[in-house]
């Protein structure tokens, strides 16, 4: 039964269409007309931005390989963005090739380090026992002497006077060494001092090292929803990219209680975006969800975007209050309300036509129309305020009528001085 339908109405169509484009008088012209609209009127910067948390936890890979020259860590593993983790859940792991190598370099030099301290006590070992040895030998010598003096009592006085010279000089010789060995004893304890802190110091960075290759295994510090860094174009970290010593941020755990809309406004509209200002803010994965919210941050130095021709500025919204269905990364459309009056008299930018710097619109006047000019105030995207020109009774074309030829033109001034 359906079928016996579809054919006629068909055809009525056809020739519903065929009137409209052939049919009629190709003379007459349609005019359309507007009248000017009281009430609430707002000026609003119109952006897409995305959201995120304002507060959040940094999940980071290991700090500090800056000091072992290693500029960058490549991903090897990392669970699902959006996984829900508990505080010491694995989240990611990093390559420890680099390290690796600087481990087995710092290795070696430990065990060179305490080659060093082993070779200093030997050798200490030994020049102490000689010079041991040596004081021995000189107590000895130094008795010799003493009796060589007694038994030259017996002699002439000038073999006396030789034993006597003897025993002095194998007394100064004595004492001599006796202060060398204590100089000696202090060389060798500060020569092996300096080799074991050296041995230290190498043993530190070898701690050091293994220390670090235990953060190459990312844990979570808290419990929460994982959400990965984003690269500088808007992409998140995946497998096989590296990730920056300098700032070694893997993911983040965000704090859903209060969450903002990041969003950048072209050069043209920036100059209008301040602090403080409202803002209507829409979720694009949410039809018809409408929440409030705040400008808090307004960037002063523009910068170029990827797919953007023009400088973008960056402004951070804050959203108010708190709902379940917000999450980071989600798309916003943001309508920053930069002005508002209450209530002001509008027309439709499309009635507003420029003529020698000044600004006219084609009233409906009887059968004929004529041009008034009009005082213009704020304007949006739409529409503009009227401060002088038009009333609200007033019908206005929405285009150029097609013969302005002649057509009466009426200035403002003109009607301050008829008024007066």
């Amino acid at each position: 039964m359906q079928k016996k339908f579809i054919l006629p109405i068909a055809l009525v169509l056809s020739v519903v269409i065929l009137w409209v484009v052939f049919g009629g008088n190709k003379d007459e012209t349609t005019e359309l007309y507007t009248s000017p609209r009281q009430g609430e009127f707002v000026v609003e910067v119109i952006s897409t931005g995305e959201l995120r948390a304002k507060n959040s936890t940094e999940i980071k890979g290991p700090q500090g390989v800056r000091d072992f020259r290693i500029n960058n860590m490549k991903i090897q593993r990392l669970i699902p963005e959006g996984s829900i983790v508990k505080e010491g859940d694995f989240v990611a792991e990093l390559d420890r090739s680099p390290i690796l190598a600087k481990m087995q370099d710092a290795q070696l030099e430990v065990q060179q380090a305490q080659s060093q301290v082993t070779q200093a006590q030997l050798d200490s070992t030994l020049t102490l026992s000689q010079a041991r040895d040596n004081l021995i030998n000189l107590e000895y010598a130094l008795e010799e002497r003493q009796i060589a003096v007694d038994q030259s009592k017996f002699e002439s006085p000038a073999v006396q006077r030789q034993a006597v010279i003897e025993l002095d000089k194998a007394k100064r010789t004595l004492a001599q060494e006796k202060k060398n060995y204590q100089t000696k004893v202090k060389q060798a304890v500060a020569k092996i001092s300096e080799i074991e802190a050296e041995l230290s110091k190498k043993q530190n960075e070898l701690n050091k090292i293994r220390a670090l290759m235990t953060e190459f295994t990312v844990y979570a510090p808290d419990k929460g929803m994982l959400i990965y860094k984003r690269n500088w174009n808007g992409s998140k970290i995946t497998v096989g990219e590296e990730v920056s010593a300098w700032n070694p941020i893997v993911a983040e755990l965000p704090d859903f209680t209060v969450m903002e809309s990041l969003t950048y406004v072209n050069e043209i509209d920036i100059q209008k975006v301040k602090e403080g200002q409202k803002v209507i803010v829409g979720l694009d994965a949410v039809q018809g969800k409408v929440l409030d919210g705040t400008v808090t941050s307004v960037a002063n130095i523009g910068e170029q975007r990827p797919n953007s021709d023009s400088k973008v500025y960056e402004v951070i919204i804050e959203i108010a209050g708190t709902d379940s269905l917000l999450r980071p990364a989600m798309t916003t459309s943001n309508e920053i309300q930069v002005d508002k009056i209450n209530d002001a008299i509008s027309i439709p930018l499309e009635t507003i036509h420029a003529q020698d710097s000044l600004s006219f619109v084609f009233l409906k006047d009887g059968l004929g129309f004529r041009m008034q000019q009009v005082e213009l105030g704020l304007i949006n995207e739409n529409e503009a305020v009227i401060h002088k020109g038009v009333s609200m009774d007033d019908r206005l074309y929405l285009s150029m009528p097609e013969d302005t030829s002649g057509v009466n033109k009426t200035y403002l001034q003109d009607e301050i001085t008829s008024n007066n």
